[in-house]
């Protein structure tokens, strides 16, 4: 049972940041971290300043929205970024001044396919501007002069992200990462942190934590190259596996992102967790990478990360729309998607390597592992997965591994395990 993980709540606390406008940079990411904080107060917010030079990047500027709008012919404000902030374009710099239809359908945006969605749109590191809207208003626009009035402050400024780490046993880590930099989206956005924040709540109540658990509440691709080029030394000697956590929010599907290397450990827990506790999910290789993992998984950077979603980035049909509203998320999507992931860390706590104590095999019976009398109608499932686990356990393979052997659910072999360790029929070899 995962007290912790609780959909509703979950659902609140999305419902609750949705409307703050966040970007790279700026008050809306410090304001959502703020959030945050309330519900795991030892988050740390970092502030990076503009300009720093991480690997072949630079940290961009601050960049804070007062207004954006724009006045049609007949005097009525259209494309209000008080409305809505998928209005204007991201990091769009400051604009006042009257166009004819023709100048201003150059900075409009729509999706022609899609008549009813406002799409999202960004120019983060080249000076524009631009507006958003739905492709039936865009028909609807009519020949005239418009007032463009956008106020806007680009200036030398911060990126902030959040870090939250909880001590285990050892110093090896196992990361979970997600995005704070998008405004009023729910899955591709608000499902990654609001599902970490439950996340974080769940570690706290495992007392028996072999590894540390870093949580990084970051903007996308900067932020995480950011924090790669100041951590990669510490990354590489202690990171043993590392999660994406982004659009687990629906429930259409569940799906499974590839490490670069693809046989990491953390994608043998994120199969294994998916395998067995969801059974049907679809696979994507990272050629189909879009998020964070390309960063952690760059050559020369190589750590093992990889990403357990419900429906991909760039798969479902209101992705970067606002289409992509709390409709599209569910107490029970984001209960399903933090459940997985939560199997999977528990898969890497137990995940060790064993080998049998004891040559032929042991006797069962004595030991109260086996029926004492033999019946050819009694259930022998359990003590057949007993005797393969035995039978494989040679101090060659992982638990994950011997798992897949012995074709057993993993979660079912868990407390079999704790049975013949108990009984020192196996042990764990270092």
């Amino acid at each position: 049972m995962n007290e912790a993980i609780d959909g509703n709540r979950m659902y609140g606390w999305a419902k609750e940041l949705f409307p703050i406008n966040r970007s790279l940079t700026g008050d809306g990411v410090r304001e959502t971290l703020r959030y945050i904080k309330q519900f795991v107060p030892e988050l740390v917010a970092h502030e990076v300043p503009s300009n720093t030079i991480a690997f072949d990047w630079k940290v961009p500027q601050e960049w804070k929205v007062n207004n954006a709008y724009i006045i049609d012919p007949k005097g009525n404000k259209i494309c209000d970024f008080k409305v809505n902030n998928l209005h204007l374009m991201g990091y769009s710099e400051p604009v006042n001044k009257t166009l004819s239809l023709k100048e201003l359908q150059a900075h409009l945006y729509s999706i022609e396919d899609m008549p009813d969605a406002i799409p999202y749109v960004t120019s983060y590191y080249e000076r524009n501007w631009g507006f958003c809207l739905s492709h039936s208003q865009r028909l609807s626009l009519t020949e005239g002069s418009y007032q463009v009035v956008i106020d806007t402050n680009l200036f030398n400024g911060h990126l902030t992200y959040g870090e939250f780490v909880l001590p285990g046993e050892t110093e090896n880590e196992i990361l979970l990462s997600t995005y704070i930099c998008h405004p009023s989206l729910a899955n591709n956005e608000l499902s990654g942190p609001v599902v970490c924040m439950a996340l974080i709540e769940q570690l706290k109540l495992m007392t028996d934590r072999r590894y540390t658990y870093r949580v990084l509440f970051l903007p996308e691709t900067i932020g995480s190259i950011v924090y790669i080029s100041k951590h990669l030394k510490r990354l590489k000697k202690h990171l043993k596996a590392g999660f994406i956590v982004t659009c687990v929010g629906d429930e259409r599907e569940y799906s499974y992102l590839s490490s670069r290397n693809s046989r990491t450990l953390a994608d043998r827990a994120a199969l294994s967790a998916l395998k067995n506790l969801v059974g049907s999910f679809k696979q994507y290789s990272f050629l189909e990478r879009g998020s964070d993992e390309r960063q952690f998984c760059a050559p020369g950077v190589d750590l093992p990360v990889c990403s357990i979603m419900r429906s991909k980035y760039g798969e479902y049909p209101e992705y970067h729309t606002s289409l992509d509203d709390l409709t599209l998320i569910t107490p029970a999507g984001l209960r399903g998607a933090a459940d997985v992931i939560v199997g999977a860390i528990q898969l890497l706590e137990k995940n060790k390597v064993y080998k049998a104590t004891n040559l032929c095999e042991p006797q069962l019976g004595k030991r109260g592992l086996y029926p004492n009398t033999s019946n050819m109608q009694q259930d022998y499932t359990q003590v057949k997965m007993l005797t393969n686990l035995l039978a494989y356990a040679d101090g060659g393979s992982d638990l994950l591994e011997l798992a897949d052997k012995i074709r057993a659910n993993i979660f079912e072999l868990l407390p079999l395990v704790e049975s013949l360790e108990k009984a020192g029929l196996i042990k764990v070899q270092d």
